[in-house]
């Protein structure tokens, strides 16, 4: 390649390759989650995907600021590691809301005596 595309390339890169790291990653978590456990509704789809999304940003950036990783960004495989945390973060993001959901469902009905029981109980086993 000749040197102004090479870096236009790079200087491309170094803005905005964290945010397609973190994108990709994102993208790719929701897509596995979703496909691995299809929505029964579309809004849980929409719940689903927000949710992905959220623990994916939360979790990676805890993990990034935890450990001091923000130097991974200055290097291309940085910040596909960087991005491989965000994809790892969403993955239990669905499925612990998937679970609450499942529980509050089958407490509708009850007053929050019977719920809180029902809780100590499930602690005590």
């Amino acid at each position: 390649m000749e040197p102004v595309s090479t870096g236009s390339l790079t200087a491309f890169l170094k803005f905005y390759g964290a945010a397609i790291a973190v994108t990709l990653a994102i993208a790719l978590v929701a897509t596995v989650v979703i496909m691995m456990r299809f929505p029964r509704s579309p809004q849980e789809w929409a719940v689903g995907l927000i949710c992905t999304v959220v623990s994916s940003l939360a979790g990676g950036s805890f993990i990034i600021v935890k450990y001091g990783l923000h130097e991974w960004v200055t290097d291309i495989w940085g910040m596909i590691a960087l991005g491989g945390f965000f994809f790892v973060c969403g993955l239990p993001g669905w499925a612990i809301v998937r679970w609450t959901f499942n529980f509050i469902n089958r407490q509708e009905g009850k007053t929050i005596v019977e719920v809180v029981k029902e809780l100590k109980k499930m602690k005590d086993e």
